[in-house]
């Protein structure tokens, strides 16, 4: 994958060498040097406006407090399983950048009391580099006390598998699935003891704040949303790829790194798959965590993949939320069901074969089926369905109307009256809304 960053910045997060980064290297350009006061690196980090970079974007201060006026033992969990399609940041910083990554999780650490410490993933490659930093460490006779333990741990990929719950299940023996909340991790995690479950890129800025400044770190970004990110860079794009960006650029200059979106651009398909799509207008908003969310979108995990006029939006639209109704952990039954049955509309939709009642449907559960299920992989498809009909009004009446030109609409409505699809929407929808109504 193609890696490289903003020319307006130095980068922080990507180097321009390319392989994997060993423990001399890292030395070399100032690693494990910066070792800051607990109290005085909460303070640099609370000024520095940093928010986590696993898709949230929740200040990592508040978090960092909330763990620490906690009683009892308390562990550091790096989230490197990746499990949003179309991201690539987290496998590459533990990949060639692995001591960056410790590095983070030791300031982390102490900033909240920690000895315990695991590395969670599921990338092979990744998985290998991380065991041989903590090797390259212990030889050294380093950064690693008697009273500071530093573990790998790999699970199979799963998309709801990074979820924080699921991952203190999975490294407790139970299965990499989300736990109901509360409790919270930082209140009950590891061993029912506080744990911070912080993701692989948010701990790869800390050893910036603690060498460099809060003010230094705010030196690119916005006020809300500063600092850079690791953008993913896919779909109908010159040069897809990892590419190191100041927040608070237009999503157009995002891709101008990327190459340029290819011919007339469509949209996005936004934060992997979680933020749902957004229209053309999304060329001029900015990569900012607050003004994305007011407009109904999201950054995420910063993976954008760019649409093209060739690519139905509607069509999109239903392979994303049939990639939901799969993924999902099977432990929530109005999960389950919503997502079988927003994905079975959309498939009859982008057939030809959906009529105004189920598009009305759709909009309904966009908005009904939020908030429901352990994880918020059903809040994601939610969104999905609501964003497609926000931002792709005529896209969706094309389809209603059988004359879609991207996806050789039209076609006669009687080929998909009877189709498996509008079955199988059938069906699923009443067993929805009956869960739906039960609950209620």
């Amino acid at each position: 994958m193609r890696v490289g960053w903003h020319p307006s910045i130095e980068p922080r997060l990507v180097r321009a060498a390319a392989g994997r980064e060993d423990l001399a290297a890292y030395l070399a350009a100032g690693g494990y040097r910066a070792r800051v006061q607990p109290e005085r690196l909460l303070e640099a980090v609370e000024r520095s406006g940093l928010r986590g970079r696993g898709g949230a974007a929740f200040s990592v201060a508040v978090k960092w407090k909330a763990i620490a006026q906690q009683p009892g033992g308390r562990h550091v969990i790096a989230n490197g399983e990746e499990g949003e399609p179309t991201s690539w940041k987290d496998r590459y910083l533990l990949r060639t950048r692995p001591h960056l990554v410790i590095d983070g999780m030791l300031h982390a650490a102490s900033a909240v009391g920690a000895t315990d410490l695991v590395i969670y993933l599921s990338d092979a490659e990744a998985e290998r580099s991380a065991r041989k930093a903590v090797a390259e460490l212990k030889a050294a006779e380093m950064a690693l006390s008697d009273d500071l333990h530093i573990n790998v741990f790999a699970v199979a990929p799963a998309y709801v598998a990074g979820e924080e719950t699921a991952a203190v299940r999975a490294i407790d023996g139970g299965p990499p699935k989300p736990l109901a909340k509360p409790p919270r991790p930082f209140e009950r995690g590891l061993s029912g003891e506080p744990t911070l479950v912080q993701n692989v890129e948010t701990l790869a800025n800390l050893p910036f704040i603690a060498r460099h400044g809060a003010e230094a770190f705010r030196e690119c970004g916005t006020h809300g949303s500063p600092g850079t990110i690791l953008f993913t860079a896919n779909g109908r794009c010159t040069s897809p790829g990892l590419y190191e960006l100041p927040l608070g650029i237009s999503l157009s200059e995002a891709f101008d790194v990327a190459g340029g979106v290819e011919g007339d651009g469509a949209g996005f398909l936004m934060g992997g798959y979680f933020a749902g799509l957004l229209g053309p207008r999304g060329f001029e908003l900015p990569l900012d965590y607050d003004v994305l969310r007011a407009t109904g979108s999201g950054l995420g995990c910063a993976a954008v993949t760019a649409l093209g006029g060739q690519d139905c939006p509607v069509n999109t639209a239903a392979e994303v939320m049939s990639f939901f109704a799969e993924a999902q952990a099977e432990q929530c039954g109005t999960c389950t069901r919503g997502t079988a049955a927003m994905a079975a509309t959309l498939r009859t939709l982008a057939a030809g074969g959906a009529d105004e009642a189920e598009a009305a449907m759709l909009q309904r559960w966009s908005v009904s089926l939020r908030g429901r299920g352990a994880c918020a992989l059903l809040d994601g498809a939610a969104a999905l369905a609501g964003s497609l009909l926000r931002e792709f009004p005529a896209a969706v009446q094309a389809h209603l109307d059988l004359n879609c030109v991207q996806c050789g609409l039209p076609r006669r409505r009687g080929e998909v009256e009877s189709s498996p699809a509008k079955q199988m929407t059938r069906g699923a929808s009443t067993s929805v809304c009956n869960t739906i109504r039960r609950r209620s």
